[in-house]
């Protein structure tokens, strides 16, 4: 915690803008590990700007700027958190987190040392956001205050409103339900990043696009698990409606868009700090963003694909497509396979 002067001593410093924006980012960070949402981070992020550095102004009694933000910023994320409880209990089908797309260890380093550049991006990954959406808020709270980003115990209390005992209880109650599900899932923090994973992910991709489904079943983890977000605003025939595990299953679902005529094209990308995908719909109907893709990459293989095509979790990616013109034109692909061929020549007499 931040130590502050005697309000009689304190005076107020105007910050650079490049400041600002350093101390701006660390709340993004901060809010968006504990929300999972970039719309509601960046809101979060905002009026933790506003208390922080009111009209430009930094307390200089503030000892470390950035971790009195980490602070402020998880206050706020805690309270929109809990109000939210309810309406993420009742979402549509898989919830995952909107995705950070490039460069996410700039998202902040929440107060801590910017050495750590693999563990930022770990922080951040698409499956252990997952697995924090299981605790409570409060839990939530006190694992990442703790065991990501380093404060005391009873650092951590101040900032949930609780106890030393409280918090330490709820630190070690989210660390064993965060283990127990990581153990399930091939633990989704382990190891440094794979070295063939671009090569992997251009492979994948290829295969996909071509509809190849014993180049996609090569690439693919025996078990692998595959999910898709669209929150119940996708047209049918183009959301993933529950989750898809087993390479042959997840390859002939993958291949199936493209033998299909999806009129789509995707690109290699960065999600969450990790090797990923982007869709993209064609000219042809409208362009524009159609969904992203997270990929977990384990023994040279894909163990876990997150997507998310909900446009209400992609607005921070704007343009985006048009999905009732690319579930149009999937239709109109399926009724030109369908129809009878025109004979080749002219009828006999």
């Amino acid at each position: 915690m931040p130590r502050t002067d005697t309000p009689a001593r304190r005076r107020t410093s105007r910050a650079t803008e490049a400041d600002l924006e350093d101390l701006r980012r660390v709340a993004f960070g901060a809010a968006y590990r504990m929300l999972g949402s970039v719309t509601e981070a960046e809101d979060v992020a905002q009026e933790a700007m506003l208390r922080v550095a009111p009209v430009g102004m930094v307390d200089p009694a503030v000892v470390n700027p950035a971790a009195y933000t980490t602070t402020v910023a998880t206050r706020i994320a805690l309270d929109v958190l809990r109000s939210a409880r309810v309406r993420r209990e009742s979402y549509v089908g898989e919830w995952v987190p909107e995705p950070l797309v490039g460069d996410v260890v700039a998202a902040g380093s929440a107060g801590r040392e910017a050495a750590a550049h693999a563990e930022l991006a770990d922080d951040l990954s698409t499956a252990f956001l997952v697995l924090l959406e299981t605790l409570t808020p409060a839990e939530r709270a006190a694992f990442l205050l703790h065991d990501v980003f380093g404060y005391p115990h009873r650092e951590s209390a101040q900032v949930i409103g609780t106890t030393e005992l409280a918090a330490r209880q709820l630190t070690s109650r989210a660390r064993r339900r965060v283990a127990a599900r990581q153990d399930a899932a091939a633990d989704v923090r382990a190891g440094a990043p794979d070295p063939h994973a671009e090569e992997l992910v251009r492979r994948f991709i290829a295969a996909t696009e071509e509809g190849d489904v014993d180049g996609l079943v090569a690439l693919l983890a025996d078990d692998v698990a595959l999910t898709g977000d669209s929150g119940g605003n996708v047209p049918a025939g183009l959301a993933v409606s529950r989750p898809v595990s087993g390479n042959v299953a997840v390859a002939r679902l993958l291949a199936g868009f493209a033998r299909r005529g999806a009129p789509a094209r995707i690109e290699a990308t960065v999600v969450n700090g990790g090797p990923g995908m982007i869709a993209y719909a064609d000219d042809s109907v409208g362009g524009g963003v159609i969904g992203t893709y997270a990929l977990q990459v384990s023994g040279g293989r894909i163990a876990r694909i997150d997507g998310v095509i909900n446009p209400e979790k992609l607005r921070h990616l704007a343009p985006l497509a048009d999905l009732e013109a690319v579930a149009a034109e999937l239709r109109a692909a399926g009724r030109r396979r369908r129809a009878p061929q025109a004979p080749d020549g002219p009828p006999s007499p």
